[in-house]
């Protein structure tokens, strides 16, 4: 995912009210306390990714997007050195245990999951250049709301701050989409603008640590 346009406009980091009591999100930890986190300790960023892989989990939204095949994935980011980083052309991308790259959808892309009878949703075109998409007839107030509300959108963190909101990916093709699987993150910049190293964090670390803490829980 390239973090899109259409979020520019808004204040950087900070979530728009939810809908309803019980649609909020999750408070904010910093990266660290997660998981499935990587850490660069020479350019001060940790960043962390929690799948919400369960329905339970995705009980804060409003659509039950496993019924879609759709992974919201929360991206926490901290940083932890005295100068802003930017995300404004990160890259976010789910890579799957075969080596495919995902970007994050849209509204519009889950829209159109609900509403199957209006794909193919892109027309392709030669070489490099993205198909056109499709706009789907039909929004859905629901899922608008929950990108209003949970989507990632901090195209800054500022020092010592830990910044936090989810990605939705389609991943409907596949019936274990985590294991092997990795969150590619590159094209974060320094105040400089120079990029730093790319975040590759593996999603069998939040299987792992899910699975101890289970293991905790009999014990």
């Amino acid at each position: 995912m390239r973090l899109s346009a259409r979020l520019l406009p808004l204040i950087i980091g900070i979530a728009l009210p939810a809908a309803a009591s019980e649609h909020t999100p999750p408070p904010v930890e910093p990266a660290t306390s997660f998981a499935a986190v990587e850490v660069h300790s020479g350019e001060h960023v940790a960043i962390a990714v929690e799948p919400y892989d369960t329905r339970q989990k995705q009980s804060i939204f409003h659509i039950d997007y496993t019924k879609y095949g759709v992974m919201p994935v929360r991206l926490i980011v901290t940083n932890l050195g005295d100068s802003p980083i930017s995300l404004r052309d990160a890259r976010i991308l789910f890579e799957t245990a075969s080596g495919e790259r995902v970007q994050a959808a849209e509204p519009e892309d889950v829209e159109r999951l609900m509403n199957p009878h209006e794909r193919p949703s892109t027309f392709p075109l030669p070489g490099p250049i993205p198909g056109v998409r499709l706009k789907p007839k039909n929004k859905n107030k629901e899922v608008e709301e929950d990108f209003d509300t949970f989507e990632y959108r901090a195209i800054v963190v500022e020092p010592h701050t830990t910044r936090d909101g989810f990605l939705f990916y389609v991943l409907s093709g596949l019936n274990h989409p985590l294991p092997g699987a990795h969150m590619y993150i590159r094209d974060v910049k320094n105040v400089d603008g120079k990029e730093l190293f790319y975040f590759e964090i593996p999603f069998d670390k939040y299987l792992n640590g899910k699975s101890a803490a289970v293991t905790g829980s009999v014990n």
